[in-house]
Formats: C-alpha cells, structure tokens, sequence
C-alpha cells in the first residue's frame, strides 16, 4: 500500500520529497484517528486521508508560487552566486534516452488525467493507480459504489479519446 500512495502522492505533487512528506503525514493521521477501526476500512480511510493531504499541499503551494512570483523583485541576489554542483547531471540516473521516451507517454498521461473533473481523476487515480475495489475508492471518495463505477467508466472512457497512441 505504501508504494501505491507514494506514486499517486508523487503523480498529483511532482516531487519526490513533498509525496514522501504527504505519505507520512496520511499514515501518521490515519494510525492516530483511526487506529481503532477494523482494519478493512483502513485502505479507504487512509486514501481519502492522502487526497485530503495532496490537496492541501497543492493549495499552499499554490498560493506560494504566487508570493514567491513577487519576492525576487524586492530581494537583491547580485552578491550570490549559483552553485556549479547542484546543476551537474546525477551520474546515477537513467539513460537519457529510455528516460525521454518514457517521459513522453508519462506526460501525456498526466495532462489528460489533470484535464479529468475531479471526481473522475479520482475514481481513475485510486481504482487504478492504487488497485481499491470499489467499495474502498466509495470511501475513500464519501460518494456511493455506483458513482464511483460512473465516474471510473467515464474517466476511461475520456482518456482513450485523448491519450490515443499513448494508450496501452
């Protein structure tokens, strides 16, 4: 389950450190609120914990940006100087190429799903992204088995039209 959140947090926040930061923080809340229930529930508990958790983080980052767009005009940067270092490649990553090809599939991917409404983004992203049963994305979404069924066949229905060739 941890690996499942962990791409879904880092598919909706595109950085690593933040999903990590989102997985831990819906774990930690989904042990102290609802350590007690049976542990059935806890798979959609913890996912609509972690879509709470992603869309607070994308509103503050959000309205950061927005600040942030405004600072460099009133802060003098002429005596610093850009670190060499954290500019290098990493030697570690993957070959350019593979990376490139995947990276395009993965971005056609991703706009068509931010261009679902949001229910169907989220039917989508937890039926299959996270492998929930219906039962489990209904609470994880607070909405009943047959609108998760309608949004889900709906969401695919959406990116098929859009994703075309990219679509496996």
């Amino acid at each position: 389950m941890e690996k499942q959140a962990f791409r879904r947090a880092l598919f909706a926040l595109r950085n690593r450190d933040d999903a990590l930061d989102a997985v831990q923080d819906a774990m930690m809340r989904l042990v102290r609120s609802y350590g007690a229930r049976p542990a059935g529930e806890w798979p959609g508990l913890f996912y609509r914990i972690l879509e709470n958790r992603i869309k607070d983080m994308q509103r503050r980052r959000t309205v950061r940006n927005k600040v942030m767009a405004w600072l460099p005009a009133f802060v003098s940067t002429a005596g610093e100087s850009e670190d060499p270092v954290a500019r290098a490649p990493d030697p570690l990553s993957p070959d350019p190429e593979r990376e490139a090809a995947g990276s395009e599939a993965m971005d056609a991917l991703a706009l068509a799903v931010d261009g679902l409404p949001r229910r169907q983004r989220q039917a989508f992203l937890l039926r299959a992204l996270q492998g929930l049963d219906v039962a489990q994305t209904a609470v994880a979404m607070g909405v009943s088995a047959g609108s998760v069924k309608t949004h889900y066949s709906r969401a695919l229905a959406k990116l098929r039209e859009e994703l075309g060739d990219h679509w496996l």
